[in-house]
């Protein structure tokens, strides 16, 4: 029989204008990420990153053989450190808060390079509105088809563009250069890519060497040099002393951005809001800075 539909989605009201509908879920920081509870097929809860840089939900390799999911077909993982071909699973259903997504075939990759039980990536986000709260550590999804909240004095809202499922944010400006961004809440740290660096660095003394080591979920590592940029332009805001890591990860060119100025987005810069929310039904990103 098919699965009774959720229920409807319970008013949640959050402060100053950046209120959604659907249950707020406690998240636990992961050094810079956020995990919430999902349930698998009706068990758990679990611990999943909310990925929105990711363009499939993951799922931890034990956790997988302890429910006894069925093998799906073998499929090819787009992150950090290169492609890759990996295993999947298949689920039939993911509950997260209020919010239901089914039919989903999950890669399975070890829980220790994953640093939670799963990902949650673009794949169970689309359709929905996603509300990171970095001052109160939650997280809120749900249906993007419910009418979004007005917006507030202090709020920015972004118009982004959207291919293959992910937001890419346009308003984005470096030293008077226009960059695409991508939000990438799975990301520790915020990584461009090299059209963006030689823009950068362009007409200007190279800054000393820096370099930092990335692990991917898969275990793979690529070092990427770190260039710390004075100021990053999101719509109307203003960031400071940025840092960006630098290297041609495989998702600039999965989201067709790989000859373009581009970064994504990590929990670093992230972090610098109270809160974010990605509307991916209406293609709408708003920013509230902290006080």
């Amino acid at each position: 029989a098919a699965p009774e539909p959720p229920p409807p989605l319970a008013p949640a009201m959050l402060d100053d204008g950046l209120e959604v509908t659907g249950d707020p879920l406690a998240a636990r920081r992961m050094a810079a990420r956020m995990a919430v509870p999902v349930r698998v097929n009706g068990t758990g809860p679990y611990r999943f990153v909310v990925d929105s840089g990711a363009d499939r939900s993951v799922i931890g390799t034990a956790l997988a053989a302890r429910l006894g999911l069925p093998a799906g077909d073998p499929a090819r993982l787009h992150d950090t450190a290169g492609t890759s071909r990996v295993e999947t699973v298949r689920i039939d259903r993911l509950d997260v808060g209020d919010s239901m997504i089914e039919d989903i075939a999950a890669p399975s990759l070890p829980e220790h390079f994953i640093g939670a039980d799963g990902l949650l990536g673009i794949d169970a986000l689309a359709g929905q509105r996603l509300m990171l709260d970095y001052e109160r550590r939650t997280i809120t999804v749900e249906d993007a088809r419910t009418p979004a909240p007005a917006m507030a004095e202090d709020e920015i809202v972004v118009t982004a563009r959207r291919h293959k499922g992910q937001l890419i944010l346009t308003r984005v400006a470096i030293d008077g250069t226009d960059v695409y961004a991508v939000i990438d809440s799975g990301a520790e740290l915020t990584m461009g890519n090299s059209a963006l660096l030689a823009r950068v660095l362009r007409g200007r003394r190279p800054p000393p060497e820096e370099f930092v080591t990335l692990v991917s979920v898969t275990g793979q590592a690529v070092v990427a040099r770190q260039v710390t940029l004075p100021e990053l332009h999101i719509g109307g805001l203003i960031l400071e002393g940025v840092r960006v890591a630098f290297t041609d990860a495989p998702p600039f060119a999965l989201f067709g951005l790989s000859q373009r100025p581009a970064m994504l987005l990590g929990s670093d810069v992230l972090e610098a809001f109270r809160r974010v929310s990605l509307d991916f039904r209406q293609r709408k990103v708003r920013f509230v800075m902290r006080r």
